[in-house]
């Protein structure tokens, strides 16, 4: 867990998506803390969190609860991305009445009410299993942050944001080299359900699947996405807002899926124009 700010101010709550540390908020969070108390955790097999065996969806929200209940958050401010804006949603569920609004940018929802048979198509199954080729070790963070600014997936992300990920995303060796705290093991485990909510087949554990919830959140919902994102996250935004009762849509323009890390001064204008 981090905190930006001093307590006493309203509690606000930042989860990051699938791959990523709670230090990558920290140009939102610093953007925020004059008003707000802001926590931002790692998610379960993400930083320094446990790196336990199951992954679903329901996991990550139990996580959140646990959070919720060991700070005894309340009247709290939700805003997450992408996986990490679902571990919010599924937690306004099983825990109604601790938010005070949510701001999620571009979560993966399905939609159950057209939930498909079967498994993943092979295409998907591919992406997942690519996961698995990433490179685990670097020779240093300054090998990592010159390897990760060409990156597409990184290339408009800020200075700041993108060395906070190389700093605590990787663990340092006795070698004077670092790894990858999120394994590729690890984040094939994440992307399989997530690939499964993607094309509607996503079926749960034993707890069942739980986006049927999403229709009984009642604190108000502002679901937000990119211009420059894929079209399966304006897919998925759109199911969310047909879930939600008190949802409403924004659109970031000149912004990809990472939105708080390329333009964070975007988000905290957006993130308090949201309570006005």
């Amino acid at each position: 867990m981090l905190q930006w700010g001093e307590r006493g101010k309203p509690p606000a709550l930042l989860v990051h998506g699938t791959g990523f540390v709670a230090d990558v908020w920290d140009e939102v969070a610093r953007g925020l803390a004059s008003t707000y108390t802001v926590y931002a955790l790692d998610r379960r097999g993400h930083g320094a969190s446990h790196k336990p065996a199951s992954f679903h969806f329901l996991d990550f929200a139990e996580d959140v609860c646990r959070v919720i209940d060991t700070l005894d958050l309340r009247d709290a401010y939700g805003i997450g991305h992408s996986a990490g804006a679902t571990d919010l949603l599924l937690a306004a569920k099983l825990r109604p009445g601790r938010f005070t609004r949510l701001f999620v940018m571009e979560p993966t929802v399905m939609d159950p009410r057209a939930a498909r048979s079967g498994g993943l198509d092979e295409d998907s199954l591919s992406r997942v299993q690519g996961a698995r080729r990433r490179r685990v070790e670097f020779e240093s963070a300054a090998a990592v942050y010159e390897r990760y600014r060409t990156s597409p997936a990184f290339a408009d992300w800020t200075e700041t944001s993108l060395w906070a990920y190389v700093r605590h995303g990787f663990v340092p060796l006795d070698d004077g080299r670092v790894r990858l705290c999120c394994t590729p093991e690890i984040e094939a485990a994440m992307l399989r359900p997530i690939y499964e909510a993607m094309t509607q087949v996503y079926l749960g554990d034993t707890r069942g699947n739980p986006f049927g919830s999403l229709t009984e959140i009642d604190c108000p919902v502002r679901v937000t996405t990119a211009a420059n994102s894929w079209p399966i996250y304006w897919e998925m935004a759109r199911r969310a807002v047909s879930l939600m009762p008190r949802a409403s849509e924004l659109v970031f323009d000149n912004a990809g899926h990472c939105v708080a890390q390329e333009r964070p001064g975007a988000v905290v204008q957006a993130v308090r124009e949201f309570t006005k």
